[in-house]
């Protein structure tokens, strides 16, 4: 088992009990202004009876405190994340770094075209950049996330069938999809009809031709899709959907086992949106500033959100708000730049080799780990495998589940991968582009490792984790009775 620092383990005091009174982090200058009773400034009323009982502490005692809490915690940049779905890669700091340059940071929203063109160049040429590699006409950058990304490109949908005089009610999905396509379904006010899969993970050609009709308006698929195969009937697929008026909607999330290799529109999707935070590189945010860019057909630019950045013929950049059949703003502003210049200078970076290189390395990876542990964990679905696989721990006769095999994973230091979906009981597993073969074999090393203590002494893999300031969780308990509230000290 891995080795875990001593910071890790074990109860550490907190900022109220590390303090004691009159120790200050810092060191204010004398007033240099006339002094005037707070009561003057602020009414009596909304002031407190006496000051709030905050802890007084050094300044190095307060950063060691929160150094040793940060130990404590998980992240991408001290830990291996084999999050299936989710696609954890490493963000490059030169993306921060760039990102943060003035130029950059210090633009104001409202300041005039003329004094920004710099940056408008730098959306537009990002713009050029996802269309080609989506191979699809136009791109707009507004959607604020991948959710954000699939609302906006299925309103576009929405509109091409009205401009039609069509009303198509139903959405198709099938029943692998992420959990953001029926949202999305229910809030663009369409019903989701579920489309079934093949045993090997592909869809049933036969059930999707039984449901596509003229209510049709789409498909919602990812692909690679969700149980971590490239599906290669998808030409076929779009087929049986232009057949009948409906349109073909790529969920995104998965881009990162195709970049260079297969474009989208290619294959006939009509609209699909990026993650960017899965595919370029940006951060994954936490609940923070995300961006979900949206490409569609040349059928449908006409009903992209406006404005639109536009190149006119003597080099310069402008807003292109003359759209009639655009569906509007779907963002305040133009959407998250800072999270777009990351994901430009991503791009710019690897350039049209190295984004091939990503997916290579990123389906070689998956691929590598799947045949190193397929002796000792069921994989649920053949290879070849594109950038994740689904993994079993099938080891009911000693009563271990696949939520002890992720416990004990926390002993080694790596995050637990997905689990329980898209199927029950399963570790969805993806160890992107980023890690090293170092890394790959390290959480070989532990899963096979676990299973070992699995045959031996399965009480230590149920009673998991070990090494952690909190243990296993009455999990059911805190899902059905949360209890969020604040208890002073």
């Amino acid at each position: 088992m891995s080795a875990v620092p001593k910071l890790m383990q074990g109860d550490h005091p907190l900022l109220f009990e590390l303090g004691a009174p009159g120790l200050c982090g810092a060191s204010l200058p004398k007033n240099d202004v006339p002094a005037i009773k707070r009561e003057d400034a602020i009414p009596r009323k909304l002031l407190a009876d006496e000051p709030p009982p905050l802890p007084e502490i050094g300044e190095m005692d307060l950063v060691r405190h929160y150094t040793r809490l940060a130990h404590r915690c998980y992240s991408i940049d001290a830990n291996f994340y084999p999050l299936g779905s989710c696609t954890m890669k490493y963000n490059p700091r030169i993306g921060e770094r760039i990102a943060a340059m003035p130029g950059f940071a210090q633009l104001h929203p409202y300041q005039d075209e003329a004094d920004v063109q710099g940056m408008l160049e730098l959306l537009y040429r990002l713009g050029c950049d996802l269309a080609e590699i989506a191979g699809l006409a136009e791109v707009t950058l507004q959607p604020a996330a991948g959710a954000h990304g699939e609302m906006t490109g299925l309103m576009i949908i929405n509109a091409y069938h009205r401009s039609r005089g069509e009303n198509r009610p139903n959405v198709l999905v099938p029943d692998s999809a992420h959990g953001t396509n029926p949202a999305t379904c229910t809030t663009c006010g369409k019903r989701q009809v579920k489309i079934k899969s093949r045993p090997d993970g592909r869809v049933d050609l036969d059930d999707l031709r039984a449901n596509v009709d003229e209510n049709a308006a789409a498909l919602m698929i990812t692909n690679p899709n969700t149980v971590g195969v490239f599906d290669d009937q998808i030409e076929t697929v779009a087929g049986i959907l232009h057949e009948k008026g409906a349109q073909f909607y790529l969920d995104g999330a998965n881009m990162n086992a195709i970049l260079g290799i297969a474009r989208p529109g290619d294959f006939g999707v009509d609209v699909m949106h990026y993650n960017t935070h899965k595919t370029f590189g940006t951060p994954h945010g936490g609940g923070g500033p995300g961006a979900g860019p949206v490409a569609v057909a040349e059928h449908l630019c006409p009903f992209l959100p406006v404005p639109q950045i536009v190149k006119h013929d003597d080099g310069t950049f402008a807003w292109d708000h003359d759209r009639p059949n655009s569906i509007g703003k779907v963002r305040s502003f133009y959407g998250q730049i800072g999270v777009l210049v990351r994901a430009y200078a991503y791009i710019r970076a690897c350039g049209c080799d190295g984004l091939r290189d990503v997916s290579e390395k990123a389906v070689l990876a998956a691929n590598y780990l799947a045949a190193r542990l397929k002796d000792r964990y069921h994989m649920a679905f053949s290879p070849p495998y594109a950038h994740e696989f689904i993994a079993v721990p099938e080891f009911g006769d000693h009563k271990v589940t696949e939520v002890d095999v992720a416990k004990r994973l926390i002993d080694h230091g790596i995050h637990p991968p997905t689990m329980s979906w898209p199927i029950p009981h399963c570790l969805m597993i993806e160890p992107t582009e980023t890690e090293s073969l170092a890394t790959l074999d390290q959480f070989v090393s532990a899963m096979r490792a676990i299973a070992d203590e699995i045959e031996s002494d399965p009480q230590i893999v149920r009673d998991a984790p070990h090494t952690t300031p909190v243990k296993r969780l009455d999990e059911v308990t805190a899902n059905r009775k949360p209890n969020t509230r604040w208890r002073p000290v």
